[in-house]
């Protein structure tokens, strides 16, 4: 007898920790926001209970929780999320869950050059110079023997010719940078203000070490170069601001 009461005093036990469980388990509704990021598929996974749940094309998400669980938000675009649901969560009918999107130094432009070239085809020689349009007029200019270099050279045209060469690398150099680094990277880990970050591009690309990383496409070393480079200049925005 006294075995059978034993028994089923431990079954009562076991059922009201089983109801202790389930018995505040509740659908959460949930809706995730990011800026400019897409917030579909997000994978929501409860690792208390081991459920898993996806966001739909606008962010919204249901799944069973109680009080204490651990929710774990990931995605190929944003940065990873964990949330412990508390009372408060609980009482809400739609709790929103921000995240972050995944910070993006360096933007990868690949570009794939043909094989059917000009030199392939055996229309120039291989390895010949390639001139840039400013390039190409400077030498026009000074190709010619005789009148016509002279009064090239005493009209001042040459050195207009010049100064456009060196205008024409800088505003190349520009386009570079403007590919590899986005406004947010500037401003957020360089701390260069929105207003300046033009004028501290210019800045990079006078410096000769910075520009020839650039042009080498050595990109290791262009951002050892630039974090030094934002020191210096931030330092000289705060001396002008004094």
């Amino acid at each position: 007898m006294k075995i059978k009461i034993t028994l089923q005093f431990i079954v009562f036990l076991f059922v009201q920790v089983i109801f202790a469980q389930t018995g505040n388990v509740k659908e959460l509704r949930g809706k995730i926001i990011a800026d400019s990021v897409a917030v579909d598929r997000i994978t929501i996974e409860n690792v208390t209970t081991d459920k898993t749940a996806f966001s739909d094309v606008n962010g919204f998400f249901t799944i069973a929780v109680k009080e204490g669980d651990v929710l774990v938000f990931t995605a190929v675009n944003l940065e990873g999320l964990r949330m412990k649901i508390d009372k408060q969560d609980m009482l809400q009918e739609v709790i929103t869950v921000k995240m972050i999107p995944k910070s993006i130094i360096l933007k990868e432009v690949i570009v794939s050059e043909s094989t059917i070239t000009a030199e392939s085809l055996g229309i120039i020689p291989y390895g010949q110079k390639k001139y840039t349009p400013a390039e190409r007029k400077l030498y026009t200019a000074t190709s010619g023997n005789g009148i016509d270099g002279l009064l090239n050279t005493i009209s001042g045209r040459k050195a207009m010719l010049k100064k456009e060469i060196v205008i024409e690398k800088k505003e190349q150099l520009l386009a570079r940078i403007e590919v590899l680094f986005e406004d947010k990277y500037y401003i957020e880990n360089l701390k260069i203000p929105t207003d300046y970050i033009r004028g501290f591009q210019y800045y990079c690309i006078d410096d000769a070490a910075f520009a020839n990383a650039l042009r080498s496409k050595n990109k290791t070393m262009v951002m050892f170069l630039i974090v030094r480079l934002a020191e210096n200049y931030n330092e000289i925005i705060t001396g002008e601001n004094k």
